[in-house]
């Protein structure tokens, strides 16, 4: 499929999917003999979803760039995937812990609004 499908169906801009490429992250398949455009593969669209779940939860794009050639078994020589996978499912996990206790003040300061609603004439004074 050409980039302008692969955005459509990843969700992605075509800017954002060059950047993809170029970071190494995706590769298109060919170049099309007659117009020299790039062509990717079905997979691109599964690895645009990862790359989008994995930055949503705060992963760089070195750090996808290490994930995703580990995924395709590309980067094996001096690099221990076990003990990064570890760091980064704790990482992973401390960012849901902290996104469930913002998540909770959010949801107390709605009820605590809805309890005793603003009134534009009320001044607050500390």
């Amino acid at each position: 499929m050409r980039i302008g499908e692969l955005a459509k169906r990843s969700g992605f801009t075509r800017d954002a999917i060059r950047l993809y490429e170029r970071s190494g992250l995706i590769k298109a398949d060919t170049r099309e003999a007659d117009n020299n455009y790039k062509s990717y593969p079905e997979g691109a669209v599964f690895a645009l979803e990862i790359i989008r779940d994995a930055q949503a939860a705060g992963m760089s794009i070195h750090d996808l760039s290490k994930f995703m050639r580990q995924l395709e078994a590309q980067d094996t020589d001096d690099f221990d995937g076990d003990a990064f996978l570890a760091d980064k499912i704790v990482e992973i996990e401390d960012r849901i812990q902290a996104s469930k206790r913002f998540l909770a003040t959010l949801q107390q300061t709605r009820v605590a609004l809805a309890a005793a609603p603003y009134c534009d004439d009320q001044v607050f004074e500390r």
